[in-house]
């Protein structure tokens, strides 16, 4: 019987992944979790399009090239913020000025960050990239939150965009975190036992938030 000749796309750039493929790997993950054969079957199904029983077939060689490989991409999710892209001939931007967000805006983004990019995260894009409404160079404006943006469609958008908004958002939010709390050490006002307790909230609140 004649071998049978399959390609085998490995994925080098989170593009390739769209944010619903990504969460229903990671229910499979879960479900699977310190499954060893289980989880790499995921990743090789999810990731690369093969079923268990191809991976299976493969030559140890093949096999193990490939699980280095995707063993390298899964690690390198801390990619740059995607500015801006174009969907259907209509400009989205990240928000320009995170500090002057809409407070409703910031209210509904608090509601649905959870753990991680979970499946409440296409909502936080529709929050955090919009429409630009004007552009003057790299300078620009985005349209008004109304809390009725759709959101279904940041689905089938690459984990590029995803990675780089979450890694922004989180890093901005620590950043935040740590200057509070340096300026609360710093101020003599207040009493020595109320520090303590904030410095060791902090603590808490940024492992939670890594």
């Amino acid at each position: 019987m004649a071998k049978k000749q399959i390609e085998i796309v490995v994925p080098t750039d989170w593009s390739a992944i769209t944010l619903r493929k990504y969460l229903e790997m990671q229910v499979d993950l879960k479900q699977y979790e310190g499954e060893g054969d289980a989880v790499l079957a995921t990743m090789f199904y999810h990731l690369c399009g093969l079923t268990p029983e191809i991976m299976f077939k493969l030559d140890t060689e093949t096999f193990l090239t490939i699980k280095s490989d995707l063993v390298k991409f899964v690690g390198n999710t801390d990619v740059p913020l995607v500015r801006s892209f174009f969907r259907n001939g209509i400009e989205y931007g990240f928000h320009p000025n995170l500090s002057k967000i809409e407070y409703g805006a910031y209210v509904d983004m608090c509601k649905y960050v959870g753990d991680g990019i979970s499946e409440d995260w296409s909502k936080v894009m529709a929050i955090l990239y919009r429409p630009i409404t004007k552009k003057i160079g790299k300078m620009y404006e985005v349209a008004n939150y109304t809390g009725e943006e759709e959101y279904d469609w940041f689905l089938d958008l690459g984990m590029d965009v995803h990675f780089g908004a979450w890694f922004f958002f989180t890093h901005l939010s620590m950043d935040l975190l740590k200057g509070i709390l340096n300026s609360l050490e710093t101020s003599p006002e207040i009493p020595p036992n109320i520090k303590r307790i904030l410095r060791e909230s902090g603590e808490v609140i940024q492992q939670l938030s890594l």
